[in-house]
């Protein structure tokens, strides 16, 4: 099955991006970015900028605007049966050349997991500013259940604040 991720979420102040591989099921479903009930990404959110699952979507969406975070994926179509990175095949990338022209202030990219990570190796990193330091973080998805919640928030916590 061919499905296509979302567009960006991101205002023109942008100094963080948040890239996922391809939205899962229950994300294409609902039109929303991470919607499953067990993915991490919306509570880490609510612990970082207060845009956590108990607020509506837009709500989330436009406090991480606030914030300077943006969130998008690194493939715009690919073919995958479920929601696993795993299945992922036929991968055709977002256009970073143009996201990276449209916001210049992205100066962090925090990659959400392997798949992510070794697509953006592949597709993006030749477009990505050579200030912008680029950040491996845990997957946030309900199947890499490996580690606690609270040490993905604190590993999220410095991929997106850093020093901060």
């Amino acid at each position: 099955m061919i499905i296509q991720s979302f567009d960006p979420i991101a205002a023109p102040n942008a100094e963080i991006l948040v890239l996922g591989s391809m939205p899962g099921i229950a994300s294409l479903e609902a039109g929303q970015y991470y919607a499953h009930p067990r993915n991490a990404f919306w509570p880490i959110m609510g612990e970082l900028y207060g845009a956590g699952p108990d607020k509506p979507y837009q709500v989330r969406v436009e406090t991480l605007k606030v914030q300077g975070v943006a969130v998008w994926d690194v493939l715009q179509f690919c073919q995958r049966e479920g929601s696993l990175d795993s299945n992922i095949k036929a991968e055709v990338p977002n256009d970073f050349s143009t996201f990276f022209t449209q916001y210049p202030n992205i100066r962090r990219i925090a990659l959400n997991g392997g798949k992510a990570a070794k697509s953006f190796e592949r597709f993006a990193r030749d477009h990505v500013p050579r200030s912008a330091q680029i950040v491996p973080a845990p997957s946030t998805s309900p199947a890499y259940a490996a580690m606690r919640f609270e040490q993905k928030c604190a590993l999220w916590r410095a991929a997106l604040l850093g020093d901060k």
